[in-house]
C-alpha cells in the first residue's frame, strides 16, 4: 500500500519483461466531466446540470458547465494523446448533445462532436473507445422516471442506434454502460449522485434496467458495428475486516454479492445470486419487476468485460447499518478522496474473473487515483506517489497476464483533472494539471513516466520517477 513515506512492493521481479503484443495502452474520460460546452450547439439538459443547481448537492457549488473545455479543445488534448504514445482512447458519448430531448430528433451539431473526435483521433493512429452511457442522462427522461422507468431501457436501446448508425463504422470497441453498480447504488440508495433518490428497492429496479437495457443495447450494436461490444463494471476485490471472524467474513460475502456477484452473474449467468435474492426479499419484498426473459436478454454474450478499478473494500458486520447491516472499514486511508492503495487486490479481481467467469478477455478500464498535488515547478507537476500508483498497479496487471488471465489492455483514469461529480473540483485525478481559470495544461510526471512506459512496452515499470526523463 502506498503511504506517506514508503510503498510497500508485492511483485514479482520479472513483471517488468514486457507486455504481449497488441496489448492496448490507453487513457480515459467520460463527457460530462470534461466536455463543458452546457448548453452549446444545441445540447439538451442533462441530470448532471440540474443536481449541480440543487443546493448541497456538489462541492462548492461547482458545476460541469466549463468543466475542461473539451468540447472546444479536444484537438490539442488529442495531441497530448500523441505525446503519451497511446494507442488508445476510451470517452464517453452525451445522451443529451446527442438526442436533446432523450428521444427523436437527433442534435446534428452535437453528433458531429463526436464524429470530429473519432476521425481526430484516427488521424493520429489512436483507436476510439466509446462508452455509450456514462451517467449524464438527459433530464427529460428523469422526469418520466428515469432508470425506475422500465421504458428507459427500449429508450436507450433507441439512442444506441443512432450513436452506432454515426460511429459503428470507425469505432471498433463500444461499452454499453459505465458502472451500472453506480447508477443504481450511489444514485438511488445513497443519493449522492442525480437524481439523488434513498431507496434500496429503487436502487435494485434501476440496476436490473440498466442490466436490461445493456442486453438490448447489446443486440442493436451487434446489427449496426463490426467491433467488439463489452460493459465497464467497477467490481472490487471485498475483504473482512476481520479475517476469520465470522460475522465480519459473512458481511464481505454479502457486499461482494451485492456490488460483484449482482452484475457478474447476471451478465454472465443470466441470473442473479440466489443468496442476495434471498436476502434482498427479506428486505425490500418480491422483486417482482424482474420479468420473464429480462436476465436472458442482459447475458447476452458480450467480447471483453471492462473492469474499472481503485482500491479493495473492507468490511465489517455492524446488524444496526441498515439494509446491508454492514460498514465500510478501509485500514490504509491515505488518497484524496479517503481510500485505500491496494495494488495486489488488482490482481486479485483480475485472476477471479478470469476463473469465476472464464472466456471472456478483460480490459482494465479505469484506474488511477487522487492525491494532493502541488503547484507545477518548470512545467511540470511532481506527483510521485500517483507515479508510484500506476507503477505498481500495472504490475499488477502484467502478474494477471503471466498467471494466464487474458487482459487486452489498461486505460489510466484519467487524462485531465475534471469535474469529479459531487467532489466538484476539489479532487484531482488527472495525469495532466488543469488549470481551471486559464484552461492551461501541464503534465504531471505521472503521464511522463506512462509515456515512457508505453514506449517501451513496460519495460520501464521498475524506474524510479527521478529517473523519467522531462
Amino acid at each position: 500500500m502506498i503511504g506517506d513515506e514508503q510503498v510497500v512492493d508485492l511483485l514479482p521481479e520479472h513483471a517488468g519483461t514486457g507486455f504481449p503484443d497488441g496489448f492496448r495502452w490507453g487513457v480515459g474520460t467520460s463527457s460530462y466531466q470534461v466536455e463543458g460546452a452546457a448548453d452549446a450547439d444545441g445540447k439538451g439538459e442533462s441530470v448532471w446540470d440540474r443536481f449541480c443547481r440543487m443546493p448541497g448537492h456538489v462541492a462548492n457549488g461547482d458545476t460541469g458547465d466549463v468543466a475542461c473545455d473539451h468540447y472546444h479543445r479536444w484537438e490539442s488534448d488529442l495531441d497530448l494523446l500523441v505525446d503519451l504514445g497511446v494507442t488508445g482512447y476510451r470517452f464517453s458519448i452525451a445522451w443529451p448533445r446527442v438526442l436533446p430531448e432523450g428521444t427523436g430528433r437527433v442534435n446534428q451539431r452535437g453528433l458531429d462532436f463526436y464524429r470530429r473526435l473519432v476521425d481526430g483521433l484516427l488521424e493520429r493512429g489512436i483507436r476510439p473507445l466509446v462508452t455509450v452511457y456514462h451517467w449524464d442522462l438527459p433530464q427529460v427522461l428523469q422526469d418520466r422516471g428515469g432508470w425506475l422507468n422500465r421504458d428507459l431501457a427500449h429508450i436507450f436501446a433507441d439512442y444506441t442506434a443512432v450513436c452506432a448508425d454515426a460511429l459503428g463504422d470507425r469505432v471498433e470497441a463500444w461499452l454499453t454502460h459505465n458502472e451500472p453498480w453506480v447508477s443504481a447504488h450511489v444514485s438511488h440508495f445513497l443519493g449522492i449522485k442525480p437524481p439523488g433518490i434513498r431507496d434500496l428497492r429503487g436502487s435494485l429496479q434501476v440496476g436490473h434496467h440498466v442490466l436490461y437495457s445493456h442486453g438490448l443495447a447489446v443486440d442493436v450494436l451487434r446489427d449496426r458495428v463490426r467491433g467488439q461490444v463489452g460493459i465497464a463494471l467497477n467490481a472490487h476485490a471485498t475483504h473482512p475486516a476481520t479475517p476469520g471472524d465470522p460475522a465480519d467474513e459473512a458481511a464481505a460475502r454479502r457486499w461482494d454479492g451485492y456490488q460483484n456477484r449482482w452484475y457478474l452473474d447476471a451478465l454472465f449467468h443470466g441470473r442473479y445470486p440466489q443468496d442476495m435474492v434471498e436476502f434482498m426479499e427479506r428486505k425490500v419484498g418480491p422483486l417482482s419487476f424482474v420479468r420473464e426473459g429480462d436476465l436472458r436478454t442482459a447475458a447476452r454474450p458480450i467480447d471483453f468485460l471492462g473492469l474499472n478499478f481503485y482500491h479493495r473494500a473492507v468490511v465489517r458486520s455492524n446488524p444496526s447499518v441498515q439494509p446491508l447491516e454492514l460498514e465500510s472499514a478501509p485500514a490504509h486511508i491515505v488518497t484524496a478522496n479517503r481510500k485505500e492503495v491496494t495494488p495486489a487486490a488488482l490482481f486479485e479481481m483480475l485472476v477471479r474473473l478470469s476463473q469465476d467467469y472464464p472466456g471472456v478477455p478483460v480490459m482494465v478500464t479505469e484506474n488511477g487515483v487522487a492525491f494532493e498535488d502541488p503547484e507545477p515547478v518548470a512545467g511540470v507537476v511532481e506527483d510521485p506517489k500517483r507515479v508510484e500508483y500506476f507503477r505498481t498497479h500495472l504490475r499488477e496487471v502484467k502478474r494477471a497476464i503471466d498467471a494466464g488471465v487474458d487482459v487486452r489492455g489498461y486505460y489510466a483514469w484519467t487524462l485531465l483533472d475534471n469535474f469529479e461529480w459531487e467532489k466538484g473540483y476539489d479532487i484531482r485525478f488527472g495525469i495532466y494539471r488543469v488549470d481551471f481559470e486559464t484552461q492551461e495544461r501541464t503534465p504531471k510526471r505521472s503521464a511522463l513516466w506512462y509515456r515512457d512506459f508505453i514506449a517501451r512496452n513496460g519495460a520501464a515499470d521498475l524506474l524510479e520517477a527521478d529517473e523519467v526523463r522531462r
